[in-house]
């Protein structure tokens, strides 16, 4: 890349190189559809399955939505963006997209920060977990956090504090300096990225240091000869243990938001004057995958999600293979014999036999997905 092609800022760049706009493209579309699709999917099963419905689901259901919507009103305008398709040049589009942007980022981060919290509770203080985790404090909660990530870009959005604009450097809307010199960026970025960052640490690190201890204390009755006296204990440590599956989930899910935000963070900081629009580019397409990668890490590492997955998905195909029954049937009667020859009788007889154990064996079958 040469020096001139450094410095003359990611739009020029996108609009000279049409195959990487093209690619660009294709990427966000890509993304936006495995994003619905999943996290769609997502909302559906934990509705549907209530095995796996718990407090944990909730938040759950809340970052899906999050990142649902993500998918529906910002990823269309930067997919059009890179077809070239101006939007910004109006005020109500250039104002909408960058406030359910910034306010997603916000959002999905509080949320992963609540289910953290959550696991915390669950592991080191399991005592109050019933206090703490009714339906009126886990509502007021999620209500918290929409209020704090959109509730912050308010101002920006009247602007008094920063304003929603076409940045000419980035050529697309974002949140840049009012007349007097003020941005809601610095402080969005400490109140929404690091102290949220700072309590998942934190949390995490309790959450360490008790499933360690429970693994030590596992081990030594393992190897000690006495039983009853600490049976009840023994479950609470399996309880721990068995938390630490979800826990461990969890923290996929913000290792993953971390490494999809990290490189626009590093990007914008130390490239202000967008010198490397490549990089620029790569930053962008982690933080729209950010919106479809949790459902995938569901399946991954949650066997419970995963049989979840696959039994909404499975009673779906059967309800399409019962809808077929009927058309089975007819064909079946079809086939029934009309000729007088009775060879052709007898074979017209033993096809529409097989043809009923293949329906009832169907019938069956769909009955026992039902089941389960």
């Amino acid at each position: 890349m040469s020096s001139s092609n450094q410095s003359m800022g990611f739009e020029p760049w996108l609009k000279e190189n049409q195959t990487i706009r093209y690619a660009a493209a294709f990427i966000t579309l890509l993304i936006m559809c495995i994003g619905i699709v999943g996290n769609s999917l997502t909302i559906l099963v934990i509705l549907k399955s209530p095995r796996i419905r718990n407090v944990a689901s909730a938040f759950i259901i809340s970052l899906g939505a999050a990142d649902l919507l993500f998918c529906i009103a910002v990823l269309p305008f930067n997919a059009s963006r890179f077809l070239n398709i101006n939007w910004v040049q109006y005020p109500i589009l250039c104002s909408m997209v960058p406030f359910f942007q910034y306010g997603n980022i916000g959002i999905s981060l509080l949320f992963i920060t609540m289910i953290t919290i959550n696991r915390y509770i669950m592991i080191v203080h399991s005592s109050l977990y019933s206090i703490v985790y009714r339906p009126i404090w886990i509502t007021s909660m999620i209500i918290l956090c929409i209020i704090i990530s959109f509730g912050m870009l308010v101002p920006t959005l009247l602007g008094k504090w920063g304003k929603f604009e076409n940045d000419p450097k980035l050529g697309s809307c974002s949140i840049i300096s009012d007349e007097s010199g003020r941005s809601s960026k610095f402080a969005l970025f400490i109140t929404g990225f690091i102290i949220p960052c700072i309590v998942i640490v934190c949390c995490y690190t309790s959450i360490f240091w008790v499933v360690r201890k429970s693994e030590q204390r596992m081990r030594r009755h393992q190897l000690s000869t006495q039983s009853d006296p600490t049976v009840t204990n023994m479950q609470s440590i399996k309880r721990k243990l068995s938390e630490w599956r979800i826990t461990k989930m969890v923290l996929a899910i913000f290792l993953s938001f971390v490494l999809c935000y990290l490189p626009i963070t590093i990007t914008k900081t130390s490239d202000p004057d967008v010198q490397y629009p490549a990089l620029l580019l790569i930053a962008y397409i982690m933080v729209y995958a950010s919106a479809c990668v949790n459902p995938i890490i569901y399946v991954i590492m949650n066997k419970q999600y995963r049989k979840a997955f696959e039994s909404v998905l499975s009673v779906g195909c059967c309800e399409k293979a019962t809808k077929r029954v009927p058309v089975l049937r007819s064909i079946s009667k079809r086939l029934q014999p009309h000729g007088k020859n009775q060879e052709d009788r007898g074979f017209g007889t033993t096809v529409s036999h097989v043809s009923s154990i293949a329906l009832e064996s169907l019938d069956y079958n769909n009955r026992i997905s039902s089941i389960a």
